[in-house]
């Protein structure tokens, strides 16, 4: 059995960034330091920050007066930091500036009086984020389906915009559609998909017909990683989503050559590796890197911990 490993995989330069900007505030604030939901969605990556000393919560109240909060990767509503600021907490803002970007475009939009049409997952955090820039004005529309039935009150001032997550094919579908019933319709600048999304999604694309099987690494919760474990499965060979090696079925490779392995943006590269050391123990006999499109962004870190 061969292994074929995707590159680009794992961590993009935001998540990078959320990672760093957790362990530099521990450095500099001293324990406990409070993040907002998850930094990443990555329970790896999660309880190796809570070993060094951050505490996770979903509701501000319960963090203690004074201290420093970080809000995750995803971004947050400008109602979380007037919270954040009534209950005398000092913000970091974690979030990835390409997921800043939506929402300052969002802004311009809503000032504008246009309604804003957001491709995306409603109950995702990024999303939710997004939406509370302006909840009087966006629509979320997740389908194609949705696309065509979404009703507006002036066709003439419409902005649509994308939840940087998603899977590239199925966000232009849903375009298409829009702009098909909104001629008018006004896009972003540039688009709205990440860099990293794309890469990734496009390195498994590139190794169709090469595969009889793909590991995608990644929490069940991160929205990248499973639209990696479906581009997989649309070339029509078995797809799992494992967050590590434990969950690994010996069953699942009986009859396969060649296995292909990507990894989501939040997924750290010691699973990567304990995942191919499984492989190895299953029979696995060679290991080739797969090149993609070399990334070499990086995001300054907010000013508060650098």
């Amino acid at each position: 059995m061969n292994v074929l490993l995707c590159r680009p995989r794992g961590f993009c330069a935001g998540v990078e960034r959320a990672i760093e900007t957790v362990e530099r505030a521990l450095a500099k604030f001293g324990r406990p330091v409070y993040v907002r939901h998850e930094i990443v969605h990555n329970k790896v990556v999660v309880r190796d920050l809570e070993q060094k000393g951050a505490v996770f919560v979903d509701d501000l109240a319960v963090v203690p007066a004074g201290s420093h909060v970080i809000f995750s990767a995803h971004g947050v509503a400008p109602d979380v930091f007037k919270q954040a600021s009534r209950l005398q907490l000092h913000a970091i803002d974690a979030t990835c500036p390409l997921v800043t970007k939506v929402h300052v475009e969002a802004r311009r939009f809503a000032a504008r009086g246009f309604t804003i049409l957001l491709i995306g997952h409603e109950d995702h955090v990024e999303v939710e984020g997004v939406v509370g820039e302006a909840p009087q004005y966006t629509l979320v529309v997740a389908t194609a389906e949705e696309a065509e039935t979404v009703q507006v009150p002036d066709p003439e001032k419409i902005g649509v915009l994308t939840q940087t997550t998603l899977s590239v094919d199925e966000a232009m579908r849903v375009m298409a559609v829009l702009k098909r019933r909104f001629p008018k319709l006004h896009t972003p600048r540039k688009e709205d998909i990440c860099y990293a999304t794309t890469n990734r999604q496009m390195a498994v694309k590139s190794l169709r017909g090469r595969v009889d099987l793909w590991l995608v690494i990644g929490d069940p919760m991160s929205s990248n990683s499973n639209r990696l474990r479906e581009i997989g499965a649309d070339s029509g060979v078995p797809a799992h989503l494992v967050l590590g090696p434990e969950l690994i079925d010996a069953g699942w490779f009986h009859g396969v050559r060649t296995v292909g392995i990507t990894s989501g943006a939040s997924t750290p590269e010691s699973s990567v590796a304990a995942v191919v050391a499984r492989l190895r123990e299953l029979g696995a006999t060679a290991v080739e890197e797969i090149d993609g499109n070399p990334e070499l962004i990086e995001f300054s870190l907010p000013h508060e911990v650098r």
